[in-house]
């Protein structure tokens, strides 16, 4: 084949071009350049809104060369012994044609540019059925689909001294002797009313799948592709799920929320359950962890109205319900965690985890963020009952709901900076650095009447002003002032920690006050129920533009990732992609003020 044809060959939608040794074909929606030494793509980059972002390849190097192959070019496909791609504006057809030991397509992702994650049902044999999609967070997806009987696609991901995410699209056999694989380029989100068009909203509809990652070799939604799953955040996808419209025909968001469920329902173990992976720093099970799962279990029925469901696991759910009422020894309604909280009750290494999803700061006893959630979760559970005809049990959690409720501002609220503490410590102390997170959950779940919560956030944004934190296109820091030594759970530096008694020297990093997108939500979302549209918007578009530009993922140039970062930029995060930060595009929903996440 020459490369004058090669060179000439006009393609649907978009050109082929001409490399040494490669051919390649470029759309506004995809990007691609094929290997010609074997079947694959050396580049494959998507944009789900046609605009032209192509620039990144999440494709690692596709395999060793095989000087076997010869590829013959026919129209705007190419052709290999047994494979086969064909290429339009916003699609990509791979056929596999029966050949005596035809390998499977290998398509290996690098997480560390991009965490590509493939998002779908497993079947039995740990594979995943179609149709499904494989997404590019902050770029695009491809929604996959055959007409072939029975094909799955194999799936893996690993981090740490090889990392890669895996998708491995069979060969056809001899019993099924050809396979049409299709990859349409598809963007998908809820509707946004006025704000279809507006650029301003480009990021919530390229990312609103982000929170949707999940790991392979666990079969459950996680913190992305090749981390942990982390019981507490289940009510996050959840809430997230809800809101999304159909994924393809016959596979919806609500059905891979299902799957979550039910390996946890099946008992399975996760981040914020005692001694989970043999952890000895994870004695107790955070008090986050069912009332996220209640949460979660209760937006999926009342989403799907599958009651069968419902039935068949109301035990687990309703187990999961008592757990929290455990979790109250003195009876006022309040969930306690066994660490006592107190200050410098921590000692100078990290011996025991404190007590919710804010995993190195001091969080014990009574603490107001989970109890937010409880309160959320103990309603919620009432309805389950009330659909399940469980009548005595619809009333006992309603009223542990109106417990808590009636005692919870008495309890977490601070004369004397006028906002919620974080904890009451067993000593009696609160301990309140200005959590956004705790005072905008507060809000959001309804436990301040409205004159109260004006009040407060009228307290937190004079403080953010004071601060000098206004760089909202980094996210918002979880506490504004810096978390004293005897509240943090360890001294490294590296994860907030502090030498000096006032926490100064490890302020801005990672949990000590330490800008993220997580959690952003109930501080946009809070705003938004106070009507303070305003404030929250100052907030929403710098982190929409940010969440466009992939703000929150990747690795900087000093080793850390962009899920955490200082006042100035400099990263401080870990994981490269930590999917709760999404959630906060919840907030950008026109609706979200009439119908927060919580209510139905």
């Amino acid at each position: 084949m020459s490369n004058r044809i090669i060179t000439n060959l006009l393609a649907i939608g978009g050109a082929w071009n001409a490399y040494p040794q490669q051919l390649g074909f470029q759309s506004r929606y995809l990007r691609v350049e094929m290997a010609s030494d074997q079947p694959n793509f050396s580049v494959l980059a998507v944009d789900s809104l046609g605009k032209g972002k192509l620039d990144l390849n999440a494709m690692l190097p596709p395999g060793k060369p095989d000087a076997s192959y010869s590829p013959v070019q026919r129209g705007n496909a190419i052709e290999y012994q047994g494979w086969a791609f064909a290429f339009a504006e916003r699609n990509i057809t791979i056929r596999s044609s029966y050949v005596q030991g035809a390998k499977p397509l290998t398509l290996n992702f690098d997480p560390i540019l991009c965490h590509a994650t493939l998002i779908g049902l497993f079947n039995d044999a740990g594979n995943i059925t179609l149709p499904a999609l494989l997404h590019f967070p902050d770029h695009g997806t491809f929604r996959i689909t055959t007409g072939a009987k029975g094909v799955s696609l194999g799936y893996d991901a690993l981090r740490g001294t090889d990392n890669y995410v895996r998708v491995i699209l069979p060969a056809a056999t001899a019993e099924q002797p050809s396979i049409e694989y299709r990859f349409e380029v598809v963007a998908l989100y809820p509707n946004v009313g006025r704000f279809a068009n507006d650029p301003r909203y480009d990021g919530f509809r390229r990312d609103f799948l982000n929170i949707f990652q999940i790991n392979p070799r666990l079969r459950v939604l996680a913190n992305h592709a090749a981390s942990d799953p982390c019981a507490f955040t289940v009510y996050m996808y959840s809430a997230v799920a809800t809101r999304m419209p159909p994924l393809a025909e016959g596979l919806s968001a609500l059905d891979v929320l299902r799957q979550t469920l039910d390996r946890y329902v099946g008992g399975m173990k996760a981040y914020g359950m005692a001694f989970y992976n043999g952890d000895q720093q994870l004695p107790y099970d955070f008090l986050d962890t069912y009332p996220s799962l209640v949460m979660a279990a209760s937006d999926y029925v009342l989403a799907s109205s599958n009651k069968d469901w419902l039935a068949q696991n109301y035990p687990a759910i309703k187990a999961w319900a008592d757990r929290m009422i455990a979790f109250d020894p003195d009876g006022d309604g309040l969930m306690e965690y066994p660490m006592s909280g107190n200050s410098g009750s921590w000692g100078a290494q990290l011996t025991v985890r404190p007590s919710n999803w804010w995993d190195t700061i001091g969080f014990g006893h009574k603490d107001a963020y989970a109890n937010a959630l409880a309160y959320a979760a103990s309603g919620r559970m009432a309805q389950l009952a009330r659909m399940a005809g469980q009548a005595a049990d619809a009333q006992r959690y309603q009223s542990r709901a109106d417990q808590v409720k009636e005692v919870y501002y008495k309890t977490f609220y601070n004369p004397e900076t006028g906002v919620l503490a974080g904890w009451k410590s067993a000593d009696g102390k609160l301990h309140d650095y200005y959590f956004l997170f705790v005072n905008g959950a507060a809000v959001t779940y309804g436990l301040v009447t409205r004159d109260q919560g004006n009040g407060i956030w009228d307290k937190l944004l004079a403080k953010m002003s004071e601060v000098g934190y206004q760089k909202f296109g980094l996210g918002l820091p979880g506490n504004l002032i810096p978390i004293r030594r005897e509240d943090y759970v360890t001294r490294d530096k590296r994860w907030g920690g502090s030498q000096n008694d006032d926490g100064s020297d490890g302020f801005q990093i990672y949990e000590n006050g330490g800008a993220t997108a997580c959690y952003g939500y109930f501080t946009i979302q809070a705003l938004r129920i106070l009507g303070r549209d305003k404030d929250a918007e100052a907030i929403l578009y710098p982190m929409l533009k940010a969440f466009e530009d992939g703000g929150f993922q990747g690795r900087g140039p000093n080793g850390m990732t962009y899920d955490w970062k200082a006042w100035d930029g400099t990263p401080w995060g870990y994981e490269g992609l930590l999917v709760d930060g999404y959630m906060t595009l919840l907030a950008a929903m026109p609706d979200s003020a009439r119908r927060p996440h919580s209510r139905y």
